[in-house]
């Protein structure tokens, strides 16, 4: 099966991903083989192949936005049958043991598995999936725009429900890529009016076409102090700039997975209750309540299509920014 692979880490610049045939997997117990047709390519696939994350394991497929069809199933799967859609996002397993787990918080389990990361993703023709967190797609999506809303989406769900906005609140949104373009369809949906703040005119003329009520550069005055935000762009740098400009008792959620560090701030931009608090993965129930919501509003992904073998030269557009919405590999 054609792979793109990652052997070493190296800059984007560098087109660290080599194309390879590698055996088609087979499934154990409990495990689904999948026809890959669409993978999405994500922030984290860039700063896994960069070397920003630790690696566990090497050579490695990158890829956990992964639509395809189930080929084969292992021993034990009741839920999907060869044939099925299936979608495979960013948390691969957790070990359903621990005290996080047990709590409902498997996204924070010491003991998860990311997919891409510590097991082969979907840049490849075919990849094992654990059936128990793997996902019926809804079927009023294609391939091509089912695959953000894997990562992308889920991600951006979770970052609104912990922003904890309400209906009718104002939202800050700090950089507007895969995920941004997705969260603020559902913030819409619940009547939010939405701030958006990037340097990027095309992102701009993107979250007007979604609804923003306000567009401007990151160190811009919105019209209006925010209720919450969110900062998808991993630009440290930008907290104190967000506090400023963030009501008394308000949340800002960092959904970032690296970052670059947060300068010292003086103590009166916390003060008056305002909270940070970082986004870290997702849970299954994150993904089940998104994909439901994104069937009903529909959500509509932004995509530019790719092939598999342009993976090297999508994860360079996305470091310079110049994705409009989603970028997605067709397999």
């Amino acid at each position: 099966m054609k792979s793109m692979i990652l052997q070493a880490p190296k800059p984007a610049e560098e087109s660290p991903l080599s194309l390879l045939d590698l055996p088609v997997p087979r499934p154990g117990p409990g495990e689904l083989l999948l026809h890959v047709s669409a993978c999405g390519v994500c922030h984290t696939d860039l700063h896994t192949v960069e070397g920003e994350l630790t690696l566990p394991k090497l050579p490695v497929v990158p890829g956990h936005q992964v639509v395809g069809r189930v080929e084969e199933v292992g021993k034990g799967v009741q839920t999907f049958r060869p044939g099925d859609r299936v979608g495979v996002p960013w948390l691969y397993s957790s070990c359903g043991q621990c005290a996080f787990c047990r709590r409902g918080e498997e996204n924070l389990c010491e003991n998860a598995q990311f997919t891409g990361l510590h097991v082969n993703g979907g840049y490849a023709e075919y990849m094992i999936a654990r059936a128990d967190f793997a996902y019926h797609i809804p079927e009023r999506f294609s391939d091509i725009e089912a695959a953000p809303l894997l990562c992308a989406g889920i991600i951006g769900y979770r970052s609104l429900r912990l922003s904890e906005v309400k209906p009718g609140e104002r939202l800050g949104l700090f950089g507007f890529g895969a995920s941004a373009h997705l969260a603020i369809q559902v913030a819409r949906h619940w009547g939010c009016e939405v701030f958006v703040f990037t340097r990027s005119e095309e992102h701009r003329r993107l979250a007007q076409e979604l609804g923003a009520v306000w567009v401007g550069g990151p160190d811009q005055e919105p019209p209006a102090s925010l209720d919450r935000a969110i900062l998808f762009a991993p630009v440290g740098s930008l907290v104190p700039q967000i506090l400023r400009v963030l009501r008394r008792g308000g949340t800002l959620a960092i959904n970032a997975i690296h970052m670059s560090p947060i300068p010292e701030l003086p103590y009166s931009l916390l003060y008056w209750e305002r909270t940070i608090r970082s986004v870290a993965n997702s849970t299954r129930r994150d993904a089940q309540e998104f994909l439901q919501v994104a069937s009903e509003i529909p959500v509509r992904t932004t995509v530019e299509e790719y092939s598999l073998e342009e993976a090297n030269r999508v994860l360079m557009l996305l470091k310079r920014g110049q994705i409009r919405g989603a970028a997605v590999l067709k397999i």
